[in-house]
C-alpha cells in the first residue's frame, strides 16, 4: 500500500521561504504525475502544483511564480519550494498523484503558517 508522508512545513512570516517534502513509499512513484494540494479552514483542497514523469510542471495562479515542484524518481520524494510565502497561503499541504489517486490514502499533510 502506497503511503505518503508530507514533511517541511512551520511557522514562517510573510516574505518567508519554506520547502516541502512528500515521500512516497512504493516502487511505482516514478509512473505518476505527482501534485501539491492544499487546505485551508472551511476551504476545499485544491491543487497548487503538479509535476509530469517527465518533469514538466504547472501551477495554479495563486502560487506562480513564487512555488517550484521537483521530484526526485530515485528517492521516491516531491518536493515544493515556497517563496514570498503570503497570510492566505496558509494551509494544511498534502502530496498525491495528479489527479489523485483513489487507491492512495492522503497523509496527514503538513502545515503552513504565514503570520507575523
Amino acid at each position: 500500500q502506497v503511503q505518503l508522508v508530507e514533511s517541511g512545513g512551520g511557522l514562517v512570516q510573510p516574505g518567508g521561504s519554506l520547502r516541502l517534502s512528500c515521500a512516497v513509499s512504493g516502487s511505482i512513484f516514478s509512473i505518476y504525475a505527482m501534485g501539491w494540494y492544499r487546505q485551508a479552514p472551511g476551504n476545499q483542497r485544491e491543487l497548487v502544483a503538479a509535476i509530469t514523469r517527465g518533469g514538466s510542471t504547472n501551477y495554479a495562479d495563486s502560487v506562480k511564480g513564487r512555488a517550484t515542484i521537483s521530484r526526485d524518481n530515485a528517492k521516491h520524494t516531491v518536493y515544493l519550494q515556497m517563496n514570498s510565502l503570503k497570510p492566505e497561503d496558509t494551509a494544511v499541504y498534502y502530496c498525491n498523484a495528479d489527479p489523485p489517486n483513489t487507491w492512495w490514502s492522503w497523509g496527514q499533510g503538513t502545515q503552513v503558517t504565514v503570520s507575523s
